[in-house]
């Protein structure tokens, strides 16, 4: 069986030393936001976009970029990671359908969530947690990991 993959963009978005998690109603926990990269579009920005639209915030990525430059070449802000999620896991095992995820950390200058996309999460279903309150939560661990982590690159950048 084929597997099918799409390119995504999921950013933490950091202020204040807290991060802002939605539920995500299909899967059943708390995400950051993030979706997939359209077609021309660089997944840096689909990050900034995906950002805008869910939370009506406006990012700045704390992201590294290479210094090599040639004629026709320039740096990308580089992702925190590049993730693999499997999306659609079959009885036998098999996938068929995974997400090659670009994970970036972002400071915002507001906590006010005002969605501006279509069919966004409604505010109230956003919280902030804190290191501390992520490292409490029942979350699942790699959202709890990649949370902390995004608040200290954010704090310390």
């Amino acid at each position: 069986m084929e597997t099918t993959r799409h390119f995504t963009a999921t950013t933490y978005i950091v202020n204040d030393g807290a991060t802002a998690l939605h539920d995500h109603e299909r899967l059943g926990i708390r995400l950051p936001p993030g979706g997939h990269v359209d077609r021309d579009e660089l997944p840096h920005e689909a990050a900034r976009r995906e950002v805008r639209e869910e939370t009506g915030l406006t990012p700045e990525l704390v992201a590294a970029e290479s210094q090599i430059t040639g004629p026709n070449t320039r740096g990308l802000p580089e992702p925190a990671h590049l993730m693999l999620h499997d999306i659609n896991v079959h009885e036998d095992g098999s996938v068929g359908h995974q997400h090659v995820d670009h994970l970036y950390y972002a400071r915002v200058g507001s906590r006010e969530i005002a969605p501006d996309g279509d069919d966004e999460v409604d505010p109230d279903q956003w919280r902030w947690y804190t290191r501390s309150e992520l490292a409490a939560s029942d979350l699942p661990e790699d959202v709890v990991d990649l949370g902390r982590e995004a608040i200290a690159a954010v704090d310390e950048g």
